[in-house]
C-alpha cells in the first residue's frame, strides 16, 4: 500500500524467449503446469519441435508468469485446407496458477498471433485443453472436429484466421484476469 491506496498490479509483458535462461524459464513453467499440476507424463512434455519453435514468455512484473510457442506448419496440417498456406501452430501455453484469470494467457495468445503475422502466416490452429475453449472461443478461435485426447487430456481443435492487424480483442472476463 502506497499512501492508504492499494499498489497498483504490475504490468504484464510478453517478449520472446531469446536467451538460453528465458528458454529455461519457460520449459520450467511448462514443466510446473502440464507435469506437476496435469500430470502430462515428463517424456511428453518436451518434443523435437522445441528447437524450431519460436517461444515466448509472459512476465508479471519481474516475475515469469507463463509461456506458449509458436511452430510453423505446412498446408493442410489438422486437416485445415490447404488453400489457407501455412499454418501457426500455437501450443505449450501455459500460466503458472498464481498468475491465471489476470489476462496473462490472452497476451500470450496476442503476442503468438503477432509472431505468426511477422512470419506471413494468416491461418492459426492450436489444440486447446476442453476446460479452455471458451477462452480461445473468446479471442476469436472456432472449434473443429471431435475431442481427441492428447497426453490424457481432452482437447479440441480450434482455428483462427487473421487479419493484417486485428482489431481490439474482447478484455478479459473478471474470472480470467
Amino acid at each position: 500500500m502506497t499512501g492508504g491506496t492499494p499498489d497498483p498490479e504490475p504490468t504484464v509483458r510478453v517478449r520472446p524467449a531469446a536467451t538460453p535462461a528465458d528458454l529455461g524459464r519457460a520449459f520450467a513453467i511448462r514443466h510446473a503446469v502440464f507435469v506437476s499440476e496435469q500430470q502430462v507424463p515428463v517424456e511428453l512434455e518436451r518434443d523435437e519441435r522445441d528447437a524450431a519453435a519460436r517461444h515466448v514468455l509472459a512476465w508479471f512484473g519481474d516475475v515469469p508468469a507463463g509461456t506458449g510457442r509458436l511452430v510453423a506448419e505446412t498446408p493442410g496440417y489438422a486437416g485445415l485446407s490447404p488453400d489457407l498456406g501455412p499454418v501457426a501452430h500455437l501450443g505449450r501455453i501455459a500460466v503458472l496458477v498464481e498468475y491465471r484469470r489476470r489476462g496473462v494467457g490472452a497476451l500470450l495468445v496476442v503476442a503468438l498471433e503477432d509472431q505468426a503475422r511477422r512470419l506471413g502466416l494468416s491461418m492459426v490452429y492450436l489444440g486447446a485443453q476442453v476446460p479452455a475453449v471458451g477462452f480461445y472461443h473468446r479471442l476469436g478461435y472456432q472449434a473443429y472436429g471431435a475431442v481427441f485426447d492428447d497426453a490424457g487430456i481432452d482437447h479440441r481443435h480450434m482455428r483462427r484466421i487473421l487479419g493484417p492487424t486485428d482489431g481490439p480483442r474482447p478484455a478479459p472476463l473478471a474470472d480470467e484476469r
